[in-house]
């Protein structure tokens, strides 16, 4: 189970590079073009969840990203042995660790991803991580044949 936390907190560190560097390189607001028409990063500091529900309600993602890292953990435990189970787990772990991270260090998620093609939140690589992660337990439970019985 050693690599599982090998891999999260290695998830969790490019995400908080990532972060860093993007900070670090472009101002706030500013846009650089990575894909014309398909990526951009964009400096974006985010103090509430996806197109900014709840912003400034930071007592709220505290609490709920405390909750959820618990459930986690104990899933992860429950479902050991179920390798998709497993990974999606993690992947979701170091997502919600990544962004609550910024919220307790700096006060907001910082957001950089920006797909052109499309009208989407702008998001980061820690919200990458948990939608891989949901995907890889969606496929999961779809496979689980333990369901049918």
């Amino acid at each position: 189970m050693w690599i599982y936390w090998i891999l999260m907190f290695g998830l969790v560190i490019v995400d908080q590079v990532i972060k860093t560097t993007i900070v670090s390189h472009l101002t706030l607001g500013a846009t650089q073009t990575v894909v014309p028409g398909l990526l951009s990063l964009t400096n974006l500091h985010n103090n509430g969840a996806a197109w900014s529900i709840l912003e400034g309600k930071m007592w709220f993602f505290y609490l709920i990203s405390i909750v959820a890292l618990g459930v986690m953990v104990y899933l992860l435990w429950r479902l050991r042995q179920r390798r998709l189970y497993e990974f999606g787990i993690i992947f979701m772990i170091a997502g919600t660790l990544g962004n609550f991270i910024d919220r307790v260090r700096i006060g907001y998620v910082v957001d950089m991803f920006q797909l052109d093609f499309i009208n989407f939140p702008i998001f980061n690589f820690a919200d990458t991580c948990l939608t891989v992660g949901v995907i890889l337990v969606l496929i999961a439970v779809l496979r689980d044949d333990s369901f049918d019985k």
